[in-house]
């Protein structure tokens, strides 16, 4: 996770403080240009699927029973972006609820979705690092690269943390002053957008808050939820975890710890979804093989990885161009062309979160260290 000897093309860095009013509206604020990318990008992804902007707002709204029962406090948020970027709160809703609305597509329509993640977790005892480590590629739409930003947040009322996002979204990617490392990956079943609870996005905010990945689970167990998806979690003490969820609640969950060490995932469920099916055949089935390539690495590494393990893995090419290293497919439309956006690496112990700009097959790694958060 060593810094690049050149400079690096590199996301925005965003740096917020103080309450949560206060904050969210720095984050709109600060970001305005990179959450209108946002927006307008995913006002053609969602009408690609045949959703409009209108009905979109709709289906965000439907929400927000759930979140304010359950997440009251990230309603705060969501309407300080708002404030702070000029946007309505409806727009900022909807582009948090962005998997519900392209979700409830894929299920209705049988539109496949794509993108997304290949994800993994190593233990402390195989980790190249001091400590455990949680990496992965996030791949989606093309066209939302320049809305990407690192938003770097601290807060009175829960640990600081580092998230890499697209402008507007409360999370994605997650390192927090606690030593919580957060990778996901998008789910989809036959459940999702027909379900009340906390859309997706909301859920992975929620993480946020936690000290470490037990806690974590108590959190996604302790809500309800309206979409699927799979959680990734390392912490400092070097525990690993897998959290598939589908919507519901805890009886929705399937929870993974590891028997060598190692985590991998995909977009598709590992285990049985409760009074549900997995969607992915038809939603992202490339990601059947880029598992399988995750695994066939992992397995091929004899006692402890080196960095480069990991970073070669994160480059794998086997299936381009919708391989774990991610390239746009020409023949897609503009609005449902997508590719690996980041590569992300983060240790928790060390409080350091790397990440590349783009695949990581053509991009430099640029770390990010928290010192004062190991103190």
């Amino acid at each position: 996770m060593s810094g690049a000897a050149t400079p690096a093309r590199a996301y925005p860095r965003v740096r917020i403080s103080g309450e949560a009013a206060d904050r969210s509206r720095q984050y709109g604020e600060l970001a305005a240009a990179q959450i209108a990318i946002i927006r307008s990008g995913y006002e053609r992804a969602f009408a690609a699927k045949g959703v409009e902007w209108e009905a979109a707002i709709r289906i965000a709204r439907g929400y927000l029973p759930a979140i304010e029962r359950h997440a009251p406090h990230l309603l705060v948020e969501i309407r300080g972006i708002a404030e702070g970027s000029g946007l309505p709160f409806d727009d900022i809703l909807a582009i948090n609820c962005r998997s519900e609305v392209l979700n409830g597509a894929t299920r209705a329509k049988g539109a496949a979705l794509r993108g997304e993640c290949t994800s993994f977790a190593v233990e402390a005892d195989r980790s190249p690092f001091r400590g455990a480590v949680v990496g992965q590629n996030w791949d989606w739409l093309e066209e939302l690269e320049g809305g990407v930003v690192i938003l770097e947040v601290a807060r009175p009322d829960g640990p600081d943390y580092v998230t890499l996002v697209e402008a507007g979204l409360l999370a994605k990617m997650v390192l927090t002053a606690s030593g919580l490392a957060l990778g996901m990956n998008t789910l989809v079943s036959s459940r999702d957008a027909v379900t009340a609870g906390v859309p997706y996005h909301l859920q992975i905010r929620s993480v946020a808050d936690a000290a470490h990945a037990a806690e974590a689970l108590e959190i996604l167990a302790g809500m309800p939820r309206a979409t699927s998806g799979n959680f990734v979690l390392a912490d400092a003490s070097g525990a690993i975890l897998n959290v598939e969820a589908s919507p519901g609640g805890p009886d929705n969950l399937s929870i993974t710890a590891s028997d060598d060490g190692t985590l991998t995932h995909a977009n598709h469920f590992t285990e049985p979804i409760v009074g549900g099916f997995d969607l992915a055949p038809i939603a992202m089935a490339d990601s059947y093989a880029r598992l399988g390539r995750m695994r066939r690495r992992f397995a091929s590494v004899g006692g402890g990885f080196a960095d480069a393990d990991l970073r070669g893995a994160l480059q794998d090419h086997v299936g381009y161009p919708n391989s774990v290293c991610c390239h746009p497919d020409e023949r897609s439309e503009p609005a449902a062309r997508w590719k690996t956006l980041a590569g992300v690496l983060i240790s928790p112990f060390d409080r350091r979160f790397g990440y590349t700009a783009g695949p990581p097959c053509e991009s430099d790694w640029i770390e990010l260290d928290y010192p004062e958060w190991r103190e």
